[in-house]
């Protein structure tokens, strides 16, 4: 039986290029988007399915895995790459209606994808999550601190459901890019060439996509850089307790996912 895979942000940039590959892999692919004409050509080229879905309704998630089961029998990847761009600080252009909406995008996109994948990767007995974050996410942004906010979140959030979900068979992974070319940087993209900010082509992103399904790490935030070799990002640990006396305390040997799991 083929592997099922469903792509959010499918109709153009990295969802359409990652929908293509995997189709060319042998993965049956449901493209969702909020762009009808644009998602169903794409869908329409890989022999795949289409099904509109805006990412910041948890019903149409949950809709669209439940295509994808009855279409191929299942579901094997969550590929969560929906996203847009931010444009605005916290003084002037500021709205709170704005504010929203691009949180509802990047990070609850992200959040109610996995909620609604993760029945179906577990009936397969095991699958991959992939969301899209940004290298905004591992470092500071401060020309656009909102979008490094949420993709910072996504890849805390990554990290947090790695471990949580090894013992099902389920990985769960982000991928980082830096500055790529695709439709989120029309805004900005001359202004980023003047700078001398090199930019990544989408081919780049799609190879690191494929290193992530390749590898067998979870809980990975892989960076993508022009110039470098895609890999997970080195998070340094957090400094453990001390006792009084300035020694290791016992706990410390401890991870804080070995004591969630140990209840």
């Amino acid at each position: 039986m083929a592997k099922a895979a469903w792509v959010t942000g499918g109709a153009g940039g990295i969802g359409a290029a990652v929908a293509r590959r995997l189709a060319a892999q042998g993965y049956r692919v449901l493209v969702t988007d909020v762009d009808v004409d644009r998602g169903s050509a794409v869908a329409d080229e890989v022999g795949g399915v289409f099904r509109r879905c805006d990412v910041t309704d948890p019903a149409d998630s949950l809709a669209a895995v439940a295509a994808a089961t009855d279409a191929f029998g299942g579901l094997d990847l969550a590929f969560l790459n929906a996203g847009v761009a931010t444009g605005f600080g916290l003084e002037e252009g500021f709205s709170p209606e704005a504010y929203r909406r691009v949180m509802s995008i990047n990070l609850d996109g992200v959040v109610y994808g996995v909620h609604a994948a993760l029945p179906a990767l577990k009936a397969r007995g095991g699958g991959n999550i992939v969301a899209t974050a940004s290298l905004a996410g591992l470092t500071a942004v401060p020309f656009d601190p909102i979008y490094g906010a949420n993709k910072a979140a996504v890849v805390g959030l990554v990290r947090a459901l790695g471990p949580l979900y090894a013992g099902d068979g389920i990985r769960v992974n982000a991928l980082c890019p830096s500055f790529a070319e695709t439709a989120i940087i029309a805004d900005v993209r001359d202004a980023l060439l003047g700078a001398g900010v090199p930019l990544l082509e989408v081919s780049d992103v799609v190879a690191a996509f494929d290193s992530i399904l390749a590898g067998s790490g979870t809980g990975e935030a892989w960076f993508v850089q022009v110039g470098r070799t895609p890999e997970p990002f080195a998070f340094r640990n957090v400094p453990g307790p001390r006792t009084d006396a300035g020694d290791k305390a016992p706990s410390a040997d401890t991870s804080v996912q070995a004591a969630f799991r140990e209840g």
